[in-house]
């Protein structure tokens, strides 16, 4: 997403957005720390798992089915 102003970085605490999935282990407890510290978060995932997205949305992420995950992403980027 470099051409929207991004740059990937695996340093969580050199992000201003983090993007997980939803299903990945420990994602929602991730999602509050990284929210917890100031980090916007994107999460994705199947939109047959509404629970999961849920808790995400709970935890303080931006939450969208994997059909929507490029569009926010870029409207994040572009928004800041």
């Amino acid at each position: 997403m470099t051409a929207h102003g991004g740059e990937l970085v695996r340093d969580a605490s050199a992000c201003d957005l983090a993007v997980v999935a939803v299903d990945a282990p420990d994602a929602v407890d991730r999602i509050r720390g990284w929210v917890a510290g100031g980090t916007r978060v994107l999460a994705y995932g199947a939109h047959v798992r509404a629970d999961l997205l849920r808790a995400a949305r709970d935890a303080g992420a931006d939450a969208v089915p994997n059909s929507a995950v490029e569009r926010r992403l870029v409207e994040l980027l572009t928004s800041a």
